[in-house]
């Protein structure tokens, strides 16, 4: 679905101080992660311009905009806001002009400043905007921070879940979200989890009811986020069914376009679901570090099958 943040949030999550509070930046929705310097703009040239862009006026800008006459510098600075930007940002060693204030009032346009140097401010909005933008979708599980692997566990309502992430908490691991998991795309390769704030912390529990982890177990044993990158699907025992016995070929579930790891774990009575997915997370950290205890079985046969040929 598509995203958008609010200027307001923008400019309060960023500590920015607005200097037209004249303009409702409620109102105004930023839908780029991208950000523009406007230098060719500053000097008359706006083909290809995205003026839908968060724009930042550094010193460079700054300075060679003051380095113009008067009437130049208003006929540069109008030409540029009156394009439909929705805010112009000014960093640190740099303070907007009257004139420039009276401008942006005259078309809209918040003017926001950063104490912050051009450099790091662009870093902080960069990562700010890739996150607070990035597709996003809601799933129902639970998400479970485990040895520092994010493990994403699925499967149908009352299968366990809920159950499992639970155990594993109390074997010192740590609740990312309960039944609803909101999905961020916020690179190519990388999904983020976290869960809804009516949710975050709790877990239900059938028969019992809600369980506040942070409350019964303490913050260590809880998380505001985490990357996605193993995926557990629980789902009912079926005697004539065909599971991975070995794991030379990993499966994966695409989610928002990412393909993400994943393991299909058949439930019975007496299967320990949390240990199951302790190992699973500690057997794919391995995988990542260059060690696949599959291929080194496979490894083992074949040099056992040369070696019986040769005797």
């Amino acid at each position: 679905m598509k995203t958008t943040v609010t200027l307001s949030k923008l400019a309060e999550d960023l500590n920015l101080r607005n200097l037209t509070p004249e303009i409702d930046m409620t109102t105004i929705e930023l839908t780029s992660q991208e950000i523009n310097r406007p230098a060719l703009q500053l000097a008359g040239y706006f083909e290809h311009f995205s003026h839908e862009r968060v724009q930042i006026i550094g010193y460079v800008e700054y300075t060679y905009i003051l380095a113009k006459e008067e009437e130049e510098q208003h006929a540069c600075f109008e030409n540029f806001v009156s394009r439909g930007v929705p805010c112009v940002i000014f960093t640190a060693l740099t303070e907007p002009t009257e004139d420039m204030r009276n401008t942006a009032n005259k078309y809209g346009v918040p003017i926001l400043l950063s104490e912050r140097t051009t450099s790091s401010f662009m870093v902080e909005i960069i990562r700010y905007l890739g996150m607070e933008l990035a597709p996003r979708l809601s799933m129902h599980g639970v998400l479970v921070d485990v040895y520092g692997e994010g493990v994403l566990i699925l499967g149908e309502s009352g299968i366990g879940k809920s159950e499992a992430a639970l155990e594993l908490v109390r074997r010192g691991h740590r609740l990312v979200s309960d039944d609803v998991v909101v999905v961020r795309k916020i690179s190519d390769a990388e999904l983020v989890g976290y869960a809804p704030d009516v949710t975050k912390h709790l877990i239900e529990l059938r028969g019992i009811g809600i369980i506040d982890v942070k409350t019964l177990y303490g913050v260590e044993h809880v998380k505001d986020s985490q990357a996605i990158d193993l995926i557990i699907k629980l789902e009912d025992w079926k005697k004539d069914g065909e599971y991975d016995r070995l794991g030379l070929e990993e499966q994966t579930t695409e989610i928002l376009g990412t393909k993400i790891v994943s393991h299909a774990i058949p439930i019975r009575p007496g299967r320990n679901l949390a240990v199951i997915v302790e190992t699973a997370a500690v057997n794919h950290r391995q995988k990542k570090m260059g060690y696949n205890a599959a291929q080194e079985l496979y490894r083992r046969v074949q040099e056992n099958i040369m070696n019986k040929r040769g005797n």
